[in-house]
């Protein structure tokens, strides 16, 4: 079926409210502004997924700013020109990069040994890996940008409000700030660390500095020089202005009180003279069964590329399209896998409109479903293969893709006719990839199986049951073989068969719960599986025989 969703103008998701809010702080009289939004991180360790919770936030209003006709400058900023402090555990080379603390991470080389430096390692995952998922914002490297001079006159202003900045930054420090203390960092041209001291600025361009390491002063010039830096607390108001920042989101820590948004705030309005962008808090993201913050700097760390190998890139953008920002949750690696994919395909059959919902349940879902997709939503609904039971068919053909989609009857069907939507294929194998790959790292034991073949040796069936039920279970299974070696497996479909499964237990005087458990032993060495009619139907006569008879003669 087709898609009938509202328009987004219309809805009532996060995305297109914040959209809304960002269109109204425009001042009146833009003539067809573009509205600049903005996100960024320091690369100094593993980017993780609760960074990522910040890109596809702004990601997600950028959409629907643009859904809704206006023109978007979407900047993402990789502060590489912030201190190394801290050695993540997680990195190789550690004896390496610890002779580079304190130096700006661009300058600290690639313990990988694949790209230009440390920083640049760490942003090309990141880069690679969002366009996966859809996100292809403009990159902006603040190393490059300071050794520009872009921000020279951003850094003199700082100067020249130096008294009004320290009286907004004393504001939330229990100790005032030192008379003899600065806005601006400075990294030394003698020893590239930022421990220095700033002696004296002459009111231009001119700043002075002191290398704490080798007692040596320089006077650098603002405009040229390779140095400078402001302070995190100034350099983010300072960027608003230079960039135009129409909205950017911030975590909670930033968003505390007294946080480096508040001062941010202030500082805009007072030195830059700008308001401060449109703005939310975004909470933390835990992974299921692990406890505490994510860390990039320790090494503790999830990234996007992780979550990929499990979810879709779809439905990785579900999980965070369908979830307000300012609400943590979890990243389930563990048996929701399976239900998180559940409410994805169904999220997609009330977007075609396949499952029928209340026009507000209608309205919210599509709107999700919109959200989710890396490209534009196909005009039908495409074929779902569903998780747990690609899983089952996955585990029965050994982990062979195509085999395991063309498992599904509709798939054979609909191949036949040519009648698949182009880059369905990819798509399904791709949902098939992640599949495998969660059966074979997080699935629990207990789920995962696997089956037997004629050259295992019969399962020991009364180590399981006493003898009166062994031999009621051999007893079953050679009539099930009677069954399959007369054709008559092949010609019941699953419901005929699952009742013909009750009928063999009767005959052989056996209870069918037993029996189903004798089966599952038989066949995978367990006694619980998939659902048994629809698994020896997908498993073939031919198959079932071959494990069977060492039971059944």
């Amino acid at each position: 079926m087709e898609n009938t969703s509202k328009n987004p103008s219309h809805s009532s998701h996060w995305a297109d409210i914040n959209a809304d809010k960002i269109m109204r702080s425009r001042r009146t009289g833009d003539q067809e502004p573009t509205y600049v939004c903005a996100s960024g991180i320091t690369p100094s360790g593993t980017v993780h997924i609760g960074n990522f919770r910040e890109i596809i936030s702004v990601e997600l209003v950028v959409r629907a700013l643009r859904d809704k006709g206006a023109r978007v400058r979407f900047i993402y900023s990789w502060d590489d020109y912030d201190v190394f402090r801290k050695v993540p555990k997680n990195m190789p080379q550690q004896e390496m990069l610890e002779k580079y603390l304190r130096w700006p991470i661009t300058m600290v080389p690639d313990p990988f040994e694949k790209t230009t430096s440390y920083a640049r390692s760490n942003e090309v995952l990141v880069e690679k890996l969002l366009v996966k998922v859809g996100i292809s914002p403009e990159y902006l490297y603040q190393a490059d940008k300071y050794r520009a001079g872009d921000y020279a006159q951003g850094m003199r202003r700082a100067l020249e409000h130096r008294d009004t900045i320290r009286v907004i930054l004393d504001e939330f420090r229990t100790e005032p700030l030192p008379e003899d203390w600065w806005p601006i960092s400075v990294f030394s041209s003698f020893t590239n660390k930022d421990t220095t001291t700033v002696l004296d600025w002459d009111g231009q361009w001119g700043l002075t500095y002191r290398c704490d390491e080798t007692g040596k002063t320089e006077t650098l010039d603002l405009r040229t020089t390779p140095w400078a830096k402001l302070p995190w607390r100034i350099d983010w108001p300072m960027r608003w202005a230079y960039e135009g920042v129409d909205f950017e989101p911030a975590g909670k820590d930033h968003h505390s009180e007294g946080g480096s948004f508040d001062t941010a705030r202030k500082v805009s309005e007072a030195v830059y003279g700008v308001q401060a962008p449109v703005t939310f808090q975004y909470d933390f993201i835990s992974i299921k069964g692990r406890g505490g913050k994510i860390s990039s700097s320790s090494g503790e760390v999830v990234g996007l590329d992780d979550v990929l190998e499990v979810y879709t890139p779809e439905v990785t953008r579900y999980l965070f399209a369908g979830t307000r920002p300012n609400a943590e949750f979890a990243i389930s690696f563990d048996l929701d896998v399976i239900k998180i994919y559940e409410d994805y395909d169904r999220c997609e059959r009330v977007f075609y409109g396949i499952d029928q919902v209340n026009d507000k349940k209608k309205e919210k879902e599509s709107r999700i479903y919109e959200l989710s997709q890396v490209e534009t939503p196909a005009p039908t609904q495409p074929l779902q293969l569903p998780f747990r039971h690609l899983c089952n068919l996955l585990l029965i053909m050994n982990g062979e893709f195509q085999r395991a989609i063309r498992a599904f009857p509709e798939v054979a069907v609909l191949e036949a006719e040519d009648k698949l939507s182009p880059g369905w294929w990819a798509t399904a194998e791709n949902r098939a990839q992640c599949a495998w790959n969660w059966l074979q790292s997080f699935a629990p034991e207990d789920f995962v199986f696997q089956v037997r073949g004629p050259q295992d040796p019969a399962i020991a069936l009364a180590d399981y049951y006493e003898g009166i039920t062994v031999n009621s279970a051999h007893r079953a299974a050679k009539i099930l073989v009677q069954d399959l070696e007369g054709g008559n497996f092949s010609r019941l479909d699953e419901k005929a068969l699952g009742d013909r499964l009750y009928e063999i237990a009767r005959e052989a005087d056996l209870e069918p719960k037993v029996f189903f458990e004798v089966l599952y032993l038989m066949i995978v060495g367990k006694t619980r599986g998939p659902r048994l009619a629809g698994f020896l139907k997908t498993l073939g006569t031919d198959r079932v025989l071959s494990i069977l008879h060492a039971y059944g003669r």
